[in-house]
């Protein structure tokens, strides 16, 4: 990214403000990396622990695959999931609050006395798969965010602040080099001045001999 910049004073003026505030949002945009980066983390281990609580709850299912085909599946479904929204690390994040699941009425009497427990590992892998697709979707907007936050930092760091200091001496080399250059033609203008002011002063004095 070029810096665009002219060689006057405005333009250093422009430039010097420009590096100060991104020199001072460094910082905090690198804390906010380094806070979303650990939140990632723990979102990481956080779905690693639901996957393998769901691949327990599914093998528990499938020790009782004999029995399966005797059940009613119908009779737990998902009635509503309640939700709030979080800040985390200034990322706004959906935060599950309440899974409801609805049992519908069976016969007690006649039913086999495992249908309570196919209910009860039913309701546990509705309750988990539902945890886990929440923790995938926050982790997806926690990384996109700390994604974006590292390619701003990298920017700051790695290209707008070193291009500003760099705009900035070449622009006060500039105005020095032209600064020497005012100072030397005046000396020379000055130098100039004073011969031909001596060069009519000793006309002057000649003319005035010969009279």
């Amino acid at each position: 990214m070029a810096i665009k910049f002219q060689y006057n004073k405005t333009s250093l003026q422009q430039i010097e403000k420009q590096l100060k505030m991104r020199q001072r949002t460094l910082p905090i945009i690198k804390s906010k990396e380094t806070a979303l980066r650990l939140e990632v983390n723990k979102c990481k281990e956080e779905a690693d622990a639901l996957d393998k609580k769901l691949e327990q709850q599914i093998a528990g299912y499938e020790s009782m695959y004999a029995l399966w085909g005797e059940f009613d599946t119908s009779l737990v479904a998902l009635k509503d999931v309640e939700l709030n929204v979080k800040k985390i690390a200034g990322v706004r994040v959906p935060v599950l609050s309440n899974i409801q699941l609805d049992v519908k009425p069976f016969g007690v009497f006649s039913a086999p006395k495992w249908y309570f427990d196919g209910i009860n590992l039913l309701q546990g892998l509705a309750k988990t798969a539902v945890e886990r697709e929440f923790v995938i979707a926050k982790l997806g907007l926690l990384d996109h965010a700390r994604r974006k936050t590292t390619q701003k930092v990298n920017l700051f760091e790695k290209v707008q602040i070193p291009g500003f200091q760099e705009a900035i001496r070449k622009i006060k080399r500039f105005m020095e080099d032209e600064e020497n250059l005012s100072k030397s033609s005046q000396k020379i203008l000055k130098s100039l001045q004073e011969k031909r002011k001596k060069a009519d002063e000793e006309k002057l004095t000649g003319k005035e001999g010969a009279a």
